[in-house]
């Protein structure tokens, strides 16, 4: 039987003082607030003028009816960020945070007795165990499903409440789920066949004992570095949209040539997923370029071909629209921070707006240590309207990664992004031609091409992997130093390119 707790005279309060609130307004909401919600275009142009102003969208920003019209134009289902009243600065403490203690979990059934007390207005048989869409064992956040604005606006004015966003809401993808349901869909998706036109000696070199090498790992001193380290003892987890289970040497092959005595393991974090199967191909190449072996089949031939791997199936594809993708992409960054082998995070994924409930999971992250990349961004056809530095990779502690062509002064690719959070940067298209970088393909032994930044982000994890295993004493800040010093543009970080190309030579020397 469920407790019930003091705040639901509190809630009743608060409620009745919203209400007394709505009246007052010269806006009244009306007794079918649907009626009066904001449409798709009226919320993205909210949003995307924002970012022309400041670069940033933050939801706590937007009115009321802002915040409810979006979650009524995807799923409803809020996440809502909790706290004792006392307690301050979560942001630098949550990993340290223990929501099983008396007053957390106290503050969490009063934000539940709000929100239960309030729904029951539209939904008379809301079960009050039914509340909660998703259970959280770590993050002090609630997702839950809400379709009463009182609710809303009643949470947004309770001390207990850090924040209360709409999980499945993000302009463009909304913007096109109204028009293309398939473009949508497919974003990173699918053409990650094996490339039989690619040519030996211009698009990669081959090495012992027959392993294909990117044509861009020459601008980085890659196989320089390998003279020194090849990522042994070293375990990146690589967060994305899983691993095809097609793809030997992401599997049964792993360990290969001189490739040997590593691990490599496949999970799922997405909520509702059976297995860490890749449906849509982009994490196969992200885990590839990060960590394939270096091998006997003739495949392409990763970064850190020594390094172990945890793949994760977080998402469907590689934009994080979706409610259960950000529970699966904040779940999986809470099982790296608590899985103490795991040193390196790569995430070639993101968003337009920003999710604080994701931001709680990589500072959780960060407090336990993690090193973590993140991809600046890339466009499709669906986000050619926004250039700067999507989320996470806007986040301060994280090493947001683009990806430039191979030119004499730093150029972004046709599709990458740019901006003031980028701190590093990898060649991975040609000028002539626009080849991009080589990984392994969904299956078979013939290399497949990948783009954006997505594939600079996992190229710069793997170089990173190289350093902490040349240095296995070092820090994670250690790593960074090391990264940032030996950078093309160091001891000067530009407003678009931050340190400059990486150089796993030089950083491991």
């Amino acid at each position: 039987m469920r407790k019930i707790y003091a705040i639901t005279a509190i809630a009743t309060f608060v409620l009745s003082a919203c209400q007394k609130e709505i009246k007052n307004q010269s806006t009244t909401v009306s007794a079918d607030p649907q009626e009066e919600k904001m449409s798709r275009k009226e919320i993205n142009d909210v949003i995307m003028d924002k970012f022309t102003q400041t670069g940033t969208f933050d939801w706590k920003d937007a009115t009321d009816k802002m915040l409810w019209s979006a979650a009524q134009n995807s799923d409803k289902i809020f996440s809502i960020g909790y706290k004792p009243v006392s307690e301050t600065d979560i942001d630098n403490k949550i990993s340290s945070i223990n929501i099983n203690d008396i007053q957390w979990s106290n503050a969490k059934n009063q934000v539940l007795e709000l929100i239960y007390t309030s729904e029951k207005e539209k939904n008379p048989s809301l079960k009050f165990e039914d509340l909660e869409i998703w259970k959280d064992k770590k993050l002090p956040v609630i997702d839950v499903k809400i379709e009463n604005i009182k609710t809303l606006q009643a949470l947004r004015s309770l001390p207990l409440v850090r924040y209360v966003e709409p999980m499945g809401y993000d302009p463009i993808a909304e913007e096109n789920k109204a028009t293309d349901l398939s473009i949508f869909d497919g974003s990173g998706c699918g053409g990650y066949d094996g490339n039989t036109s690619l040519v030996n000696g211009s698009d990669y070199t081959v090495v012992s004992p027959n392993a294909k090498v990117s044509w861009n790992y020459s601008y980085h001193g890659i196989s320089n570095a390998w003279t020194k380290s090849t990522g042994s003892g070293v375990k990146i987890m690589v967060i994305d949209s899983g691993v095809s289970p097609d793809q030997e040497n992401l599997g049964s092959d792993f360990n290969q040539g001189l490739s040997a005595g590593r691990t490599i393991e496949k999970i799922f974090t997405l909520p509702g997923a059976t297995s860490a199967d890749d449906g849509c191909g982009h994490g196969t190449t992200m885990c590839g370029e990060a960590t394939a072996p270096r091998g006997t089949d003739g495949n392409s031939c990763g970064v850190a071909y020594n390094s172990n791997l945890v793949a994760c199936r977080a998402a469907r594809d590689v934009f994080i629209d979706e409610s259960d993708e950000v529970k699966g992409v904040s779940d999986a960054y809470i099982w790296a921070a608590d899985n103490a082998t795991v040193k390196i995070i790569s995430l070639s994924m993101g968003r337009i707006t920003g999710s604080s409930q994701i931001k709680d999971a990589i500072n959780y992250a960060d407090g336990k240590g993690k090193l973590m990349f993140c991809a600046g961004g890339t466009s499709f056809s669906w986000t050619a309207l926004f250039v700067g530095v999507i989320f996470p990779a806007s986040l301060p502690n994280v090493e947001a990664v683009t990806g430039i062509k191979d030119k004499a002064t730093l150029t972004a690719c046709s599709d990458c992004h740019k901006g003031k959070q980028i701190d590093f940067v990898i060649v991975m298209e040609k000028a002539n031609g626009g080849l991009h970088a080589l990984s392994t393909a969904t299956s078979g032994d013939v290399p497949t091409t990948v783009g954006g930044s997505s594939v600079a982000t996992s190229t710069a994890a793997g170089i990173a992997a190289l350093v902490w295993s040349r240095f296995p004493g070092y820090t994670r800040q250690d790593v960074i130093n090391k990264l940032t010093t030996t950078a093309s543009n160091y001891p000067a970080k530009t407003k678009n390119y931050g340190w400059g190309k990486m150089n796993a030579d030089a950083a491991t020397n």
